[in-house]
């Protein structure tokens, strides 16, 4: 009985219930995603301590430029491109996934799709999504001019995936936080992607390569190092192809597959072939670089 003396009604007992399960509910999502992202950090963090050693120890190509400055500009890139999106839009993807689930937004939330389905769906739209982006940062010409930062490192190795500039690494989170929300990506499916596609990001730029035989089984289904060198060779043929990440698939089916370069793969100039001087290993000089006049 309530105290006004009536007995409280189906949907009251309901409501009461259900407050301290949404909290509970929200609780959980939001220690997924904290967890989440501090071990995403973890994993991200060890592989690219292992991937710098191994380009160190058996390097595929033979060092042109000397990593100091360069190394130095790529990792001080990777920091502003984390502080703007922190300033920018601190909600970023695995935040925007929580949101979904709590106000049922996203095609998975609104068709109840089960957890398993959501999860291989959103890591796979996910994946294509990002491609599309790439894609994108090559087609649109003021993408181009952002994206540019990144292919006029005239080397290729694990630093070469963090050195982004700020204003595309803040378009992209935007792009993605989209597509999460639209999706209804599970946090789960969001923390996964988020760690494994920066892990992909750093194995697919070592100076690393594998036997020719692996390699072709590999490529099969991944992106590899081989592969996506040649995305960043000096010819624009070259570099307009291979977009993939993760999944090499998408450049097989939608016809941008570059299965081997014209030059020999441990000597092909890599950059764009206009700025072949040291003036991409300034930082000062990198962030400016979108908006000189050509």
């Amino acid at each position: 009985m309530s105290r006004s003396g009536r007995e409280p009604a189906r949907g009251d007992t309901a409501a009461v219930l259900a407050g301290p399960t949404m909290a509970r509910h929200k609780q959980r999502m939001d220690r997924l995603q904290f967890n989440g992202e501090w071990l995403g950090l973890a994993v991200v963090a060890s592989a690219f301590a292992i991937l710098a050693v191994l380009e160190i120890a058996v390097p595929f190509r033979t060092a042109r430029h000397t990593r100091g400055r360069r190394w130095l500009t790529n990792l001080a890139l990777f920091a502003l491109d984390t502080a703007a999106v922190r300033l920018v839009l601190p909600l970023a993807m695995a935040g925007t996934a929580v949101v979904a689930a709590e106000r049922g937004w996203g095609l998975f939330n609104a068709v109840g799709a089960p957890g398993w389905l959501a999860l291989a769906g959103s890591l796979l739209a996910l994946d294509l999504a990002l491609w599309v982006q790439h894609l994108a940062t090559h087609r649109v010409p003021w993408l181009w001019r952002l994206h540019r930062v990144h292919h006029v490192d005239r080397a290729f190795d694990v630093t070469t995936a963090a050195r982004f500039h700020p204003v595309e690494i803040v378009l992209s989170m935007a792009w993605k936080m989209a597509v999460v929300a639209a999706l209804g990506a599970p946090v789960l499916a969001v923390v996964v992607f988020e760690a494994g596609f920066a892990v992909f990001a750093l194995w697919t730029h070592a100076n690393l390569d594998l036997p020719a035989q692996a390699e072709r089984w590999v490529r099969g289904l991944i992106v590899t190092p081989g592969m996506h060198r040649i995305h960043h060779s000096t010819r624009p043929g070259e570099t307009n192809s291979n977009y993939g990440t993760v999944l090499s698939g998408w450049d097989r089916l939608f016809g941008t597959y570059v299965g081997s370069a014209a030059d020999a793969p441990r000597t092909m100039p890599i950059g764009l072939a206009e700025f072949r001087d040291e003036r991409p290993t300034r930082l000062g000089w990198s962030l400016w670089f979108p908006f000189r006049r050509h």
